[in-house]
């Protein structure tokens, strides 16, 4: 097999999961938040769960290039060059900047450009992504006048703006009602592309992901189909619902090791 690449290299190469990663180290201050991750991703719909400290957002942000790995390997979109891996990115960090004073549509608009969009196509993909996350009404409202859950909805619209390969999702319903959270599963069930949503709601894994990657304390103790991790739990482990229970059950199986 041959060796795989950063994405940080220019080194083109060949593989069959958008995201690819073989003993993943990456640092989060001193301490190694991830810590020997293997994972490969393809498209579809992957949850990202595990208990607060687990190392998702360092992960996330890794493979997001916010982050050089400092050990393992790691290739995004089959080893391409950084600078192609960024322009075919969808990210939405836990907590992100934005200029209070932009509309919302300004905002999408500047971030499209980041992202080197074909000018002549920025208009109408930018439309598109504010009306898929339910903000055509407050398209051209500044941001700064927006409550929590509308600012959440325009990351995830700057995050699917340049139909991205790859969308990475921390904490993407964070502020949102119930019925936002429930548009929000659609909008993933229709994505082309190879998601990952880190969350601590198992719900929204359960509704929405065709699989789960479960990390605790910097590395995967599961990786699977959301039906295996529900069968993983007994009545006896905490939880209100079956996904619940695995989850429980496998953090615990993982703690003993």
């Amino acid at each position: 097999m041959p060796r795989m690449v950063s994405a940080a290299e220019v080194a083109p190469r060949t593989y069959p999961f958008d995201i690819h990663a073989q003993g993943l180290k990456v640092r989060a201050g001193r301490r190694m938040a991830v810590d020997g991750v293997d994972l490969s991703l393809a498209t579809g719909v992957h949850g990202l769960l595990g208990p607060n400290g687990a190392g998702k957002t360092t992960l996330i942000r890794a493979l997001a290039t916010v982050l050089r790995p400092a050990g393992g390997q790691l290739a995004l979109l089959g080893g391409a060059d950084l600078r192609d891996v960024r322009r075919r990115l969808g990210y939405l960090p836990q907590d992100f900047g934005f200029y209070k004073r932009f509309t919302v549509r300004e905002f999408v608009e500047y971030m499209a450009w980041l992202k080197e969009m074909p000018k002549a196509g920025i208009p109408g993909a930018v439309q598109h992504a504010i009306e898929r996350v339910g903000l055509t009404d407050r398209a051209d409202a500044k941001l700064k006048t927006l409550s929590g859950g509308m600012i959440r909805r325009a990351g995830i619209a700057q995050a699917i703006v340049n139909d991205p390969a790859i969308l990475l999702l921390d904490e993407p319903t964070a502020g949102l009602d119930p019925t936002q959270r429930m548009q929000f599963r659609q909008l993933l069930r229709e994505l082309d592309a190879c998601v990952v949503v880190s969350t601590h709601l198992v719900e929204d894994v359960a509704a929405a992901c065709t699989d789960v990657v479960l990390l605790d304390a910097g590395r995967v103790v599961f990786q699977g189909a959301t039906a295996a991790l529900a069968a993983a739990g007994t009545d006896a482990d905490p939880g209100d619902s079956p996904m619940e229970r695995g989850y429980s059950a496998l953090l615990a199986q993982g703690a003993a090791r």
